[in-house]
């Protein structure tokens, strides 16, 4: 398993301690590297 994997029950268990903004403020975040990485592959 490569490191960008993430252990889902792990992630699962993150997610519910999070309230509604921690939770849209994490996600937002994580679009952005989505798109960072988008950005960078289309480029080479």
């Amino acid at each position: 398993m490569n490191e960008n994997n993430i252990d889902m029950s792990k992630l699962m268990q993150m997610l519910s301690k999070m309230d509604k903004s921690q939770l849209e403020k994490g996600l937002n975040q994580v679009q952005q590297m989505l798109n960072n990485n988008n950005n960078n592959n289309n480029k080479k």
